[in-house]
């Protein structure tokens, strides 16, 4: 694992990126493409509070509202980039920003969200250092803020057995996976791999997924866990 990478959950390393880098930047995936599936589990007409979580300077955000959402909170561990948000979105009273880690949101009350949304956070802390106890504090702490039957939706380039056990040992969750081709965002896709809406059968261990969809497909991974209301995490 390089440098840079393991940097990846440290503060100082995305004020140096942000303080470099102008303009917005979409890990994975953009909103356009996604929206069908954040419209379907996150539904615009019950008037959800969301959290995007590592929001970093990406437009995702705004494309929700553009799409209707009403309100959205954005957390990301660096100052830099909050405050270039804040002062980009000022006239929006639809996107908050606050700084803030993932793995420690005491400043939010248990039960405030309906959503979390995650496009690459987790990943960026599972490339981290000590990723063993920060992954499972972030999961803990993303569980924690979900009302009851909240959805986390963790966009990933991790496979069902790189993550499924990940998520199933830190929280009790109801899953289901759907992929989109990573090329989808950039110039379409007659003939996806699998179609975004419809859910990729997973069994246990996830190996039933390579059967759908053939050995290391290029793919991004969107895990939709339902916080489960009956059973709480250690």
């Amino acid at each position: 694992m390089g440098t840079s990478t393991q940097a990846y959950g440290e503060p100082w390393y995305w004020d140096n990126r942000y303080s470099s880098e102008s303009g917005s930047f979409d890990w994975y995936q953009k909103y356009p493409s996604l929206a069908p599936l954040i419209n379907l589990y996150i539904p615009r007409h019950v008037h959800p509070r969301i959290l995007v979580v590592g929001c970093g300077n990406s437009a995702f955000s705004e494309g929700m509202v553009s799409d209707g959402y009403e309100d959205v909170v954005n957390i990301d561990i660096s100052s830099v980039v909050i405050e270039a948000m804040k002062k980009k979105h000022s006239n929006h009273p639809q996107l908050k920003y606050i700084g803030m880690d993932v793995r420690d949101m005491s400043e939010f009350q248990s039960g405030s969200f309906d959503a979390v949304i995650d496009k690459g956070t987790l990943d960026s802390i599972l490339c981290g250092n000590d990723s063993r106890n920060n992954a499972p504090k972030m999961l803990k702490e993303v569980w924690r803020v979900l009302k009851d039957n909240g959805v986390y939706i963790l966009v990933t380039y991790g496979a069902p057995m790189y993550r499924l056990q990940l998520l199933r040992d830190s929280c009790s969750w109801t899953i289901k996976l759907h992929v989109i081709d990573k090329l989808l965002s950039e110039e379409g896709s007659e003939h996806p791999i699998q179609e975004l809406m419809n859910p990729v059968p997973i069994d246990d261990n996830g190996s039933s997924v390579e059967a759908v969809l053939g050995k290391n497909p290029d793919v991004h991974y969107i895990y939709v866990c339902t916080k489960d209301e009956y059973l709480k995490p250690e």
